[in-house]
């Protein structure tokens, strides 16, 4: 539960707002302040937080998290799905916003109004990266070793947190969280797979990267 991110998320909300802090600017917009303070200290909180857990439980974070693969083979494996992954999402997209157009309920992305300068364009690809390459990443594969060990096996693990992870998301609309499932189960599997988080974690960073500055140039 407290690998999820929200518990953690709402602690460091409640102590960015009493330093004064506000998710929303004064023009109505996500701040992007807010954010650049609120992901990294996510991330950090979150992968301190798998660490302890995984040694508390008498396991080494680096067999479970990086596996024995080697580090180069399993990055060229993430920037080989990058274009798979971003292509698939595409295409499910444009067929679910064809078939169901209801779905599509959000018409600019909250995050693409914050891409008003190229500066910002590059502070929010590693703010993107960081938290879907590194902290989204640590947080799977940590549930999925906690499911497949005593929580119902791994299978029921990776479908329950592709569903919180798609309801995560609901904010850029409902179709974008059903894609967003999908992009959970097929990362999940590659952990699974690779039983390493390597290459789900460099084709997560990729198509972040990829979406930001699709967002930047197109538009959502």
């Amino acid at each position: 539960m407290l690998a999820s991110g929200f518990p953690t998320q709402l602690a460091l909300g409640a102590l960015l707002a009493s330093a004064g802090l506000s998710p929303v600017g004064s023009d109505g917009r996500l701040s992007m302040q807010y954010l650049a303070l609120l992901m990294p200290a996510d991330t950090l909180l979150l992968s301190a937080f798998i660490v302890w857990r995984l040694r508390a439980g008498g396991g080494r974070a680096s067999t479970v998290l990086l596996g024995s693969r080697g580090w180069a083979r399993e990055a060229w494996l993430g920037i080989l799905l990058v274009p798979l992954v971003v292509g698939g999402v595409a295409g499910f997209l444009l067929a679910l916003r064809t078939a169901w157009p209801g779905l599509h309920n959000v018409d600019v992305n909250p995050f693409e109004a914050l891409l008003r300068t190229p500066g910002d364009v590059a502070v929010f690809v590693v703010l993107a990266t960081l938290a879907g390459g590194v902290k989204e990443e640590l947080q799977r594969a940590f549930v999925l070793h906690r499911f497949s060990q005593s929580l119902g096996g791994a299978r029921a693990g990776l479908l329950l947190y592709s569903v919180i992870f798609g309801a995560g998301h609901v904010i850029q609309g409902y179709d974008v969280a059903l894609a967003t499932t999908l992009l959970g189960v097929a990362w999940g599997a590659v952990f699974l797979w690779r039983r390493s988080v390597v290459a789900a974690s460099v084709s997560h960073a990729g198509f972040n990267a990829a979406q930001v500055l699709h967002f930047a140039v197109f538009g959502a």
